[in-house]
């Protein structure tokens, strides 16, 4: 199987952005929605890479993407997971920004136009959009014309709870330095590497344009749902929780407690989703003691936000962890 690019289009000029998508098992006809999505845009072909990652789908997509095939990058690996496939796109990637796209999601035109005008006329680090679940590109460019910022990326994050997901903004690609994502990570990657790159971020743009179809069908890794799965789901989060809490030792004060917050999320996100797929109380418990025996339990009394002050304070108590047990579904 080669670990080199199949076809590559020609432009030695930096593109404005890099599009990388990542393909396994993706139906064809999701993936060639993705790349009409991409090609819809306002972009000349110089300002545009398009990176596709085929990370070992048992049949290539090639022969179905024949069209495409001078306007694109194509990559095909043996399987190795999102974190690998995203890390392969990055090696070669030479836009000035970077977005990311699931091989079957779509950009929506008229709202990621919006995100686009931000990263053209505005000085940006990093563009962060909303993501849809019905495709309603209907609405008018005038509708997306609202946006905030900018502010750093740690003065964003203290302020308000992060969505990690990589496809959800648009980033400059030298924010990067060596951050990659985790190999071996299958659950929650984009919680260790979304906010350390949004520490770096100076010039952080926020808009409620919904840019990206979050496309959920039975096949999507977010739906394997068997114990195996559950259990690597929980296992996963605990490791990026600790690479997070091991890298807020060593960062400056305002950086720190920005990533505090995250870490202080997470953690209770982990107990929730300990509650709500296993049901197991005594399981529950042990995984209890191990968040204590890491320094990360009890919950801070940090009034984040309604759920965070209210969940903490019944997680923090055994009586509250029965409550929880018996309430959450």
């Amino acid at each position: 199987m080669q670990t080199r690019p199949t076809y590559r289009q020609d432009s030695d000029a930096a593109p404005l952005i890099s599009f990388i998508i990542t393909d396994y098992n993706v139906p064809v006809e999701m993936l060639q929605e993705c790349l009409d999505s991409i090609f819809a845009l306002s972009l000349s072909d110089s300002e545009r890479e398009v990176i596709i990652v085929d990370d070992g789908s048992e049949v290539s997509p090639i022969n179905s993407i024949l069209k495409y095939l001078d306007k694109i990058i194509y990559l095909r690996q043996p399987n190795q997971g999102v974190s690998m496939a995203r890390n392969a796109g990055l090696e070669i990637a030479k836009g000035q920004f970077i977005q990311f796209i699931d091989g079957d999601d779509c950009l929506l035109t008229t709202a990621y136009e919006h995100c686009l005008d931000i990263v053209r006329y505005k000085d940006t680090d990093l563009v962060m959009f909303r993501f849809a679940q019905e495709k309603n590109d209907n609405q008018s460019r005038e509708s997306f014309e609202e946006f905030s910022g900018p502010v750093s990326g740690h003065e964003y994050m203290r302020h308000n709870n992060l969505h990690a997901a990589p496809w959800g903004y648009i980033f400059q690609r030298q924010l990067l330095g060596s951050l990659r994502f985790h190999r071996g990570i299958e659950y929650g990657e984009d919680e260790e590497f979304t906010p350390q790159l949004m520490l770096r971020a100076e010039k952080v743009y926020t808009t409620e344009s919904p840019a990206y179809y979050y496309r959920q069908w039975k096949n999507s890794a977010t739906h394997q749902n068997d114990k195996r799965r559950k259990l690597k789901r929980l296992h996963d989060t605990v490791e990026v929780i600790c690479t997070l809490r091991d890298r807020a030792d060593v960062l400056p004060y305002d950086d720190r407690m920005a990533l505090q917050r995250r870490i202080d999320q997470l953690t209770m996100d982990y107990i929730y989703n300990v509650i709500v797929l296993t049901h197991n109380g005594h399981y529950l418990e042990k995984c209890i003691s191990r968040l204590h025996e890491k320094g990360l339990f009890p919950l801070s009394d940090r009034n984040y936000t309604k759920k965070y002050k209210y969940f903490s304070k019944l997680a923090n108590s055994k009586i509250g962890r029965r409550i929880l047990l018996l309430t959450l579904k």
